[in-house]
This record gives C-alpha cells, structure tokens and sequence, in this order.
C-alpha cells in the first residue's frame, strides 16, 4: 500500500495524512466529481478512515471530505489549509452548506465561550473558502472581540483583540468603503492603546456617519487629541480584570476586590467601556472579605 504519514503536516488529535500515489484521483458525486490531486497537500484522515486504508488502499471521497472538514474545524490555519478549502468549495458543497449552517445557528442565539471558539473556526474556513469576502474577517473580528470583552474569557483577552484588529485591517483592507469595519478596527486600536491611529481612521469616515453617530466618533476623536483617554491602555485593564478572576477563584477576594477598584478608579475607562458585571464581581468579592454594604453598593450598580 503506497501510504505514509507526513511528519511536517499540523498535529491534530484523531487525524493522520495519508500522500497519495501521483495517479489519485478524487471521484465521487455520481461521477460529478474527477479531482486530481497533483501539487496537493497531503490527504488529513480521520484515524478510523487511515487504518481502512489497509484494506481499500487509497481513500474513496466520503473519507477525504471527512477528514478535510475535521482537520479545518480542529485548526483553520493548519499546515495546507487554503488547499484544503479548495477542495472543500469544489467538490463538497453539501460541506460547505452545512458549514454555513452551523454559522447562522450560532448567530442565532447567545452562546458560551466554548462555541465563539467554534464560530471562529467556522467563520475562519468559510474565509478560506471566499477569501475576498470582507464580511467574513469583520465577522471574525467580532467574534474575537465578545470573546476577549467577557468576564469569564478576559484571560485572553490579549490575544483575542490583536487578533480582531489584524482580521478588521484584512476586511477594510478587501473593502475600504466599510463604514462599519473601520468603525470597528478604530476602536481596537484605542483597546491596544493606539490612540492617534485610532483619531485617524476615525476621521476618515466621520463625513458617511449618521449625526448622532457623527457626533459620538467626533467627540472620541476631541478626547484623544485633549489627552483626555485611559491612564494605560484599556487592553491593559482588561488583562488585569483577568486577573481579578484567577484571584477571586483562588479564593482570594480581597486581592481581586483591590485590583478591580484600581480599574474603576479611571474614570474614562470606566465610562467608555462599562461592564456591569465588573460590580457584580466587586460585589462578591466585598462578600468574601465580610463587607457587606460594600457588596450591597457594588450590586447595585452591576
């Protein structure tokens, strides 16, 4: 049997890489599909589907599409990805159908953050699917940011917004008349304490702003070039509020309650990026060291 596993191929749980011989053609959809696969990455199979090889020899088109969509879903930016996706937009729409499927469904309700992780991946293959389609990195970009502004995930916070400012630099960058996407991609750079930059892209869209809109972005704008912005970058108080968490998990609550009152102590912080369950936090926290009106004020305000 002509197989082998491909060593510099991305490890991923539950799959192997199967190189087929120069003559493999991918068949499938009653004949509709007659893929050669010279000058393509290697074939990633389920585990399952690897050992059948031993009997059947090269892999038949339910296991290539089985393997293709587990290895994306596992990790979009895996060794051969766009190729994969290629083959994905080709001969599997049915894949792909269902793909988008999984994506309006979790835009549909409120989700946890184990399945933001899911519409990210998601959303990252169908980008690779239709890379000219500056929806998809915007879309991407926001999933980032309610991921990395959650209480519960703000431990990656850091992460999670220098990967929305790079995919809203990539959605302008495919479509420079976005109002929204440069909206969007101002505000990440305020978050990374990028304030000038922020002003300037700013700027450049105040004259396609609604008056009401117009007036909130003028007035970031008259704020930034007064000084008037956070002491350190937001990014930098969102980094502590993680730790705040970790703290008050660890049983801690007064070490979480000082640091979180040091964040609340800058007021433009605070008014420009309120989040209410940063009280009801606090408010557990004045509970856990016996301060009960403390606690009864910071509920108050969550």
């Amino acid at each position: 049997m002509s197989h082998k596993q491909q060593t510099q191929q991305t490890p991923l749980d539950g799959i192997r890489y199967f190189t087929p011989p120069d003559d493999y053609l991918l068949r499938g959809r009653d004949g509709m599909v007659a893929m050669s696969w010279a000058g393509k990455p290697p074939i990633p199979l389920l585990e399952e589907d690897f050992a059948a090889l031993e009997t059947c020899g090269v892999p038949d088109y339910d296991m290539v599409g089985r393997g293709i969509y587990q290895a994306l879903r596992l990790d979009p930016e895996c060794a051969g990805a766009a190729g994969y996706a290629a083959v994905l937009k080709e001969a599997y729409p049915h894949i792909v159908s269902e793909l988008g499927g999984q994506i309006i469904m979790l835009e549909a309700r409120e989700v946890d953050t184990p399945y933001l992780d899911r519409k990210i991946n998601f959303l990252k293959i169908m980008a690779l699917i239709d890379p000219d389609n500056g929806g998809l990195k915007l879309e991407i970009a926001r999933t980032y940011v309610d991921k990395g502004s959650r209480l519960c995930s703000m431990h990656h916070a850091v992460s999670c917004w220098y990967a929305a400012e790079k995919h809203l630099k990539a959605a302008l960058d495919r479509n420079p008349d976005d109002t929204h996407a440069a909206y969007e991609y101002g505000e990440a750079l305020y978050v990374l304490g990028r304030y000038e930059r922020a002003a300037e892209i700013w700027s450049g869209l105040i004259d396609h702003l609604e008056p009401a809109e117009r007036a909130r972005v003028e007035a970031r704008i008259a704020g930034i070039l007064a000084g008037k912005v956070p002491v350190v970058p937001p990014l930098d108080y969102l980094t502590a509020l993680s730790v705040a968490v970790e703290q008050h998990q660890c049983g801690f609550s007064d070490e979480a309650a000082a640091i979180i009152k040091d964040v609340l102590a800058d007021r433009i912080f605070v008014e420009q990026f309120p989040m209410k369950e940063v009280y009801y936090l606090l408010g557990t926290c004045y509970q856990g060291i016996g301060l009960m009106a403390e606690a009864a004020e910071a509920f108050k305000r969550s």
